[in-house]
């Protein structure tokens, strides 16, 4: 899973892959687990068309903004702007 993820996605289902496993280890329950594993797969999903993704990211920044994301906008900068 972690190999289909780009940046700082990668990192952050490291980090969650390992609390959740900890919590499961307390309380014998995967789903936690689970859940994890399948929310990342959509976002795995959704960045395997890389162009389709930034469009989408870009869309959604302008829509919680009101405002047009400038072409040479830095990527992480509009991500920070849709809060992703």
């Amino acid at each position: 899973m972690r190999s289909l993820l780009e940046e700082p996605e990668q990192s952050r289902f490291v980090a969650e892959y390992e609390v959740a496993l900890d919590a499961a280890r307390s309380s014998l329950d995967l789903a936690p687990v689970l859940d994890l594993v399948e929310r990342y797969r959509a976002i795995a999903i959704a960045h395997s068309d890389a162009e389709g993704f930034r469009r989408g990211v870009r869309r959604w920044a302008e829509l919680l903004t009101g405002e047009t994301v400038p072409e040479d906008e830095p990527f992480e900068v509009t991500r920070a702007k849709a809060g992703i």
